[in-house]
């Protein structure tokens, strides 16, 4: 479907995530700790009304089929993030976030998340554009991250392994042993130095860059258009810092949750290949001519969404009623003791 967005619309809506975004920074700039359960639903009950409000708005004025393919998206992006909170707790476990400081380095992190995706909305949108049969190598792509998460993602959760980036930074970088707030450099003896806050940000951008690699082409296997895209991206991160807080160890309970991810994904990427063989034409295929293969609508797609994921949350509480979740919270950290360079260099 083709949308022209006007360019005040893109303008508005942009202010409106800036000016979410910069109320977000100003609390956790205010007084760094650790936020209460209460204050954290608080926030995450305005967020996803602002973002279910935002939808229903986008359905009023834009149509049925775009408010669906907003919401689909939404979802879509917003189970993918909860996935990547996996990460994110043993990120801070790896490099001995204080717990305080855990809000703050979630925000920056979720910053240059946002930059990231941005970018990669912006080229898959014009590659899209130019190369309409680019959705076979997506559908391609979310079919085998579906298979390998199905397969091996409670294997791939256990353990956050550095990237060959950060373990470089990590032996060629002068660093301090300790946090110094929210600071990455810092003057000791009279010696400019970085803090491990600059390794933890660039681990938590670098790690969101590889999860947008299969996000981005999900979402654009709901809805090509570029504004819907970026729209559903930003109001997923958007409360992904309290939801972060309010799960904990509750997310060692979703002990399904890969399943769920890797059929929603495997769902996508399915539609995404018939969605190519009924637009594009193949010389080798029907004779040059596009297949008449039945293309499931956003709505179905947001209802699979929805139901899968929903028996997902329901049958992995069920599994681990009998569990008990660790007291200790998200990426419990710790102060780096006298190993603490060690741990940082890897």
């Amino acid at each position: 479907m083709h949308l022209v967005i006007p360019t005040w619309l893109w303008c508005a809506t942009i202010a409106l995530y800036l000016g979410l975004f910069a109320l977000d920074l100003v609390v956790v700039a205010r007084r760094p700790r650790v936020p209460s359960t209460r204050e954290c639903l608080l926030w995450l009950a305005f967020y996803i009304s602002v973002a279910v409000g935002f939808g229903v708005v986008l359905w009023a004025t834009a149509g049925h089929e775009i408010g669906v393919q907003f919401f689909a998206g939404w979802v879509t992006e917003y189970s993918l993030s909860v996935d990547n909170l996996f990460v994110f707790i043993l990120i801070m476990g790896r490099f001995f976030v204080p717990r305080a400081l855990q809000q703050a380095v979630l925000m920056y992190g979720i910053v240059i998340a946002l930059v990231l995706r941005a970018i990669f909305i912006s080229v898959g949108a014009a590659v899209i554009a130019q190369f309409s049969w680019v959705f076979y190598l997506f559908g391609a792509f979310l079919v085998y991250t579906a298979v390998k998460l199905a397969t091996h993602g409670e294997d791939l959760d256990e353990e956050y392994h550095e990237s060959a980036l950060i373990r470089a930074l990590g032996r060629h970088l002068h660093t301090t042993q300790e946090f110094h707030g929210t600071k990455i450099r810092v003057t000791t003896a009279g010696i400019r130095v970085w803090t491990p806050m600059l390794v933890v940000l660039l681990a938590l951008g670098t790690t969101d860059l590889l999860f947008a690699l299969d996000s981005i082409p999900a979402i654009f296997g709901l809805t090509q258009i570029a504004y819907v895209v970026f729209a559903a991206n930003v109001f997923a991160l958007l409360g992904l810092r309290q939801l972060y807080f309010i799960l904990g160890g509750l997310l060692e309970r979703l002990v399904y949750l890969s399943i769920g991810l890797s059929v929603v994904l495997g769902f996508i990427g399915i539609k995404l290949v018939l969605e190519a063989m009924h637009t594009n034409s193949l010389p080798f295929i029907n004779g040059g001519q596009p297949l008449a293969v039945p293309v499931p609508s956003t709505l179905l797609s947001l209802t699979v969404i929805v139901v899968v994921l929903g028996i997902t949350a329901v049958a992995s509480l069920r599994a681990s009623a009998g569990d008990t979740p660790a007291a200790a919270g998200p990426g419990d950290g710790h102060r780096a003791g006298p190993d603490g360079r060690q741990e940082l260099q890897g």
